[in-house]
């Protein structure tokens, strides 16, 4: 799958880090996750399509008032300034290279981590991080197969209209939300698993999926291969899922 001729692409949740960062050492031209870490399916289409066709002026700023500094809640908590104007044009940067990547990637990978996302009590915007700003300024929400397929679908369309000869694989993340339960953490899962399904029926030969939970979950079942933390893959893990991925 992997051609170190090619450009590559990665956004998502922690486990794309743990790739992309596999794929630098390994000498392959990959950007992953410049703006942060995405775990919801809202979050990934917020980024990707500001990236392709959002204005600066179009990002959600807000300022901390006990840190008097000014955030984006679409980016990591690094991306911060005195002045909203600073802010704004520190953020929009890596956003913009992000754009300029995915026009000219050949590949895409997409790495789902929950249906789960939070959004502004004050408008209903998802976050993509929560900056950690107090609780009372969220409500959760866990988005139904319906709702992953329509937010998939309108990222897969933004990124083919700018380059309609780009690759989008799939992966699902193998981490296992405990504080959701692991009943609903299954349930998240399933449900990113039958979007991401539709999506390659509905993109034949542009859309694809990688096995990368179904070999944490079913292949490599035995606790070696985790973490301490018993949620995270252990490096033996990713080496394995990293070497089937270049098969």
């Amino acid at each position: 799958m992997l051609d170190k001729t090619h450009r590559y692409v990665l956004l998502g949740s922690c486990f794309s880090q743990y790739m992309g960062e596999r794929m630098e050492a390994e000498g392959y031209h990959a950007q992953c996750n410049p703006v942060g870490t995405l775990f919801n399916p809202e979050s990934i289409r917020n980024t990707v399509c500001h990236a392709l066709c959002g204005g600066e002026e179009s990002l959600p700023m807000f300022r901390d008032e006990a840190m008097q500094e000014w955030r984006c809640w679409w980016a990591n908590t690094r991306f911060r300034a005195g002045s909203e104007d600073e802010a704004r044009a520190l953020v929009q940067e890596p956003f913009r290279a992000l754009g300029d990547a995915m026009c000219h990637a050949d590949r895409l990978f997409l790495t789902l981590g929950t249906n789960v996302c939070y959004r502004l009590v004050e408008n209903g915007m998802v976050v993509s991080n929560c900056q950690r700003q107090p609780d009372c300024l969220f409500r959760e929400d866990t988005l139904s197969v319906d709702a992953v397929c329509a937010s998939l679908a309108e990222t897969i369309d933004c990124l083919l209209e700018r380059n309609a000869a780009l690759r989008i694989t799939f992966t699902l993340s193998p981490y296992r939300y405990r504080k959701y339960g692991w009943h609903r953490s299954q349930l998240s899962k399933a449900t990113l698993l039958l979007a991401i399904e539709q999506m390659v029926q509905r993109y034949p030969g542009q859309v694809d999926y990688f096995p990368s939970y179904e070999i944490m979950m079913d292949e490599l079942r035995d606790y070696r291969y985790y973490a301490p933390d018993g949620l995270h893959p252990s490096p033996e893990a990713v080496d394995i899922i990293w070497n089937r991925l270049c098969e």
